[in-house]
């Protein structure tokens, strides 16, 4: 039995004293960093130009389903989007970034749009910085709220809501001008 007892503890000691010499590292591929300071928040204000017509369109379709003509939702189109994103209502005014990523309409019973966007900042300290938002807008409601679920640069880590409401639509073009209030911790 004492052999048996000995063998037990030579290889408990074995597998323990590696594991403790590499700290929190379990595995070769997973590894626990330490806790940084508090997260920061960050709140961010600018203004989406959406636009679907003219010679310079910002959005397009870029597929449908075969009965999308029929529905007053659009159900089942797609587009591909990059959109001014600007520091007023005013499509002269400062450009701040892009909105790029897609929306889709999702919604038989409302204008309910499935959006997977990437803001992407080219002004001010969060240069060359991104956040990421996915998720329902109900489009034609006053106030929606939609999930920042990532970011790069600046916004590693992001998390946090984006409200929407729109400042300007144009029913016959679908053009239109969204002021974004976002709330992000990074």
């Amino acid at each position: 039995m004492a052999k048996a007892e000995v063998s037990r503890l030579l290889f408990l000691l074995v597998t323990i004293i590696p594991l403790a010499a590499q700290g929190s590292r379990l595995y070769s591929w997973a590894n626990q960093l330490e806790e940084s300071g508090k997260d920061k928040v960050t709140n961010l204000q600018f203004y989406f130009h959406d636009t679907l017509s003219g010679k310079n369109p910002t959005a397009v379709k870029v597929a449908q389903a075969a009965d999308t003509d029929k529905s007053p939702t659009l159900f089942g189109s797609v587009f591909m989007v990059d959109d001014a994103l600007t520091e007023t209502a005013d499509p002269k005014s400062k450009l701040v970034g892009r909105a790029q990523g897609l929306y889709g309409s999702s919604c038989k019973e409302e204008l309910g749009l499935l959006m997977a966007m990437s803001f992407c900042f080219e002004d001010g300290p969060y240069k060359d910085s991104t956040i990421s938002m996915i998720g329902k807008n109900s489009a034609m409601k006053p106030v929606r709220e939609m999930p920042i679920v990532g970011g790069t640069g600046m916004f590693r880590m992001a998390r946090g809501y984006a409200i929407a409401q729109t400042h300007w639509f144009d029913p016959k073009t679908g053009d239109a001008i969204v002021g974004y209030n976002v709330t992000i911790v990074h």
